[in-house]
């Protein structure tokens, strides 16, 4: 899906797949509420959120919808290096009336957007990176937060890479996707690998726990209560 010169039709429909697939895998949920708990512990006050490798904003659409849902103020900074994928985001948010930030952004060459960040999370982005290049991340990520760091991935296993090829078939078309999709959770990392990648980048206070489908929800509290 990231090769140059994608035709632009193929890349339309991959990204409305991964929307689906998004969707019916529960994206939103695994990391809600971690964010959620940093919301509720800020009373009267915005939490911003940076969405690193946010695509066309899936998930920043899905948790702005659950924030209204239980009256909390979390606005969205939404990065990605594709500017289609952006440039879907903006349409996605501007047809439902939602306010957010999406902005054309290389996080390992460009300069991050400025300001204040009280949470810093990916979803489905480290499985793409080497291990020096998620060390990197996570270390850019956990300096930027000034609460929370999120990281959400899917997580290498067989099972895992049955499930996948499924349900990328029955729910979607599209071809890239159905390349994409089982070659995403080979190149993925397990839980101990995750968390020993945490552990070099400065992680402290990092916490893994498993996430169903066969992912795995990486956090590090920045706040000592």
């Amino acid at each position: 899906m990231d090769q140059p010169g994608l035709d632009p039709s193929l890349h339309e429909r991959a990204l409305k797949a991964l929307a689906r697939l998004n969707r019916w895998s529960g994206s939103a949920r695994i990391v809600w509420p971690a964010i959620c708990e940093v919301a509720r512990s800020m009373p009267g006050k915005t939490c911003r959120v940076l969405d690193i490798a946010t695509g066309a904003g899936d998930l920043p659409l899905a948790l702005t919808e659950r924030a209204a849902s239980v009256d909390l103020d979390v606005q969205f900074t939404a990065v990605d290096v594709n500017a289609h994928a952006i440039a879907h985001g903006r349409k996605r948010a501007d047809a439902v009336g939602e306010t957010i930030d999406f902005r054309r952004c290389d996080v390992f060459r460009d300069p991050w957007p400025t300001g204040e960040f009280d949470v810093v999370m990916c979803s489905l982005f480290l499985h793409h990176l080497d291990e020096a290049q998620a060390i990197q991340l996570l270390e850019m990520m956990h300096a930027a937060a000034l609460r929370l760091v999120v990281v959400s991935d899917l997580r290498r296993c067989s099972r895992g890479l049955w499930l996948t090829q499924i349900a990328a078939h029955a729910l979607t078309r599209s071809p890239v996707v159905h390349a994409d999709g089982p070659r995403s959770v080979r190149a993925a990392f397990t839980i101990n690998e995750a968390t020993q990648l945490a552990r070099q980048a400065g992680w402290n206070r990092a916490q893994v726990q498993r996430a169903w489908p066969f992912r795995f929800l990486l956090t590090c509290n920045k706040v000592v209560a």
